[in-house]
Formats: structure tokens, sequence, C-alpha cells
């Protein structure tokens, strides 16, 4: 059955429809940026309401044709708690369980195996402080050791320690992880993740000597980033322009 072919909306809330359409455009825009790895990477978010029930994609199906009405609702153990006709990745959602259940503010939780995040990741300094986008995300990173593909849930309670309260986490060897309160929030912290990847790949390709931002001005950043953003969070800032760009380029997210 194609996506197209179902609707779920008349059947769901209207909280829970807002948050499909919101994961759906999340995953479309990740395709359009180029960071997806064919269908074997994830982003989940929590349906709203007292059950910790949680949307994430069908397996098989390729980013850019994600729908609000083909992800999948599945519960902490990533059992289907609706019908649905397409299966989820088991091993996807491993990480993805570990850190909703331990973070209440993590609603939305974000993986992704770019080519430069991974690249970052296999460096043994890890993410340097080489540009204004890397000084978000250090004041926020966390470090995992690479322990396999994510199958044993013996894993989990390292992968929670080594997020901690953090915004970001660097997956050694695999990729980049963040989380956010809303798609919005998770998508736009992985841009900048992503970013300062880019940028410090390609910095280090340049061959000359790298020139560091000093100590005092990341420790600063925090309080420069809720300046330049009012307040209001970077995704919330963004996300609506985003919006924008999905329809002019890949719209039909929201069926």
């Amino acid at each position: 059955m194609a996506a197209s072919d179902l609707t779920l909306k008349p059947a769901v809330s209207a909280a829970e429809w807002e948050a499909r359409v919101n994961l759906a455009a999340a995953y479309r825009l990740t395709a359009l940026f180029g960071w997806d790895d064919l269908v074997f990477t994830h982003i989940s978010a929590r349906v709203p309401g007292p059950e910790h029930h949680f949307l994430i994609n069908p397996y098989g199906m390729m980013f850019d044709e994600i729908t609000a009405s083909s992800l999948v609702k599945i519960d902490l153990e990533g059992r289907k708690v609706s019908d649905s006709p397409y299966d989820i990745n088991p091993a996807g959602f491993t990480i993805h369980s570990a850190v909703h259940a331990a973070r209440e503010d993590a609603l939305c939780v974000m993986h992704t195996h770019s080519v430069n995040g991974v690249a970052v990741s296999a460096q043994d300094a890890g993410l340097l402080p080489l540009s204004q986008q890397s000084l978000g995300v250090l004041a926020s990173l966390g470090y995992h050791d690479y322990e396999g593909i994510a199958l044993n849930e013996d894993e989990k309670p390292r992968l929670v320690r080594d997020l901690g309260n953090n915004t970001y986490l660097m997956l050694r060897n695999h990729g980049l992880l963040t989380v956010g309160a809303s798609p919005a929030d998770a998508f736009v912290a992985m841009y900048f993740f992503e970013a300062a990847c880019m940028i410090q790949v390609r910095a280090q390709a340049g061959g000359s000597k790298l020139r560091p931002i000093a100590q005092p001005i990341l420790n600063g950043i925090r309080q420069q980033i809720a300046t330049v953003t009012r307040g209001v969070s970077p995704g919330a800032l963004a996300w609506p322009g985003l919006l924008r760009r999905l329809d002019r380029h890949n719209p039909g997210y929201a069926a």
C-alpha cells in the first residue's frame, strides 16, 4: 500500500497529527540536506499524551517518501501499538528508546550517519572549536564509544550516561545524535552539528595550521546564543522557513 493511499488524520488527535506532520517534514528535510543514509537511520518523536508512545519511520521507506500517515506508532519496546502496514527496524529503536526513557525533555531524537559526522566521529580529538557553528555544539556535547551495531540492550545505560543532559551526542565511528523538545529543535540542532563537522573536515583538508577559538569565547557562548535568539529556540525560529523550503522542493509530507 502506498503512503498516498491512506490518511490517518481523521483517526488521530489533532496533537498527534501535528507531531506526525512535523516529524515527516524532518525526515524529508534530512533527505533534502543530504544527511540520509538510504533507510538506515531514524528520527523518533513522542506522541503527545500520557502514554509513552512514539513515531518512527517505516522500515524500507526512503526519507524523501515519508508522510505523516506512514509513520509507525510504537511503545518503548518498539512494538506497534496501532495498525500499520509497515514494520520498523528493530535495531534502530535501541538508541532512541534508551534516550526517550531517560530524558522526558527529549521529545524528539534524531540520529544520522552523515559523511561529515562520521568522519569527525572517527577523529580522536572529536569536534574542535574551529567555527562559530561548533561553539553551541561544544557547549552541550557528549561522546559515546562504538560498541557495534546498536542491538544490545545492555548498551543503553552507557549511552544514556554519555549523553547526560546534553543536546548533542557524538557516536564514535558511527555518527551524530541530537535531542529536542520538537522535531524542529532536534533538526536545527543537527543542522549546526553537521555544519560544524563539515567545516572541520574542510579546514583540515586545506592543509594549513588550524586556528581554534579561545576557551573564554566558548565559555560565554550560551548567553550569546540566548541574546541572538531572544530566548526563542533556534528550531522555532527556523522551522517555518524550512517548511516553506520543503513545500517548494518536496511537498506532500502532510498526507
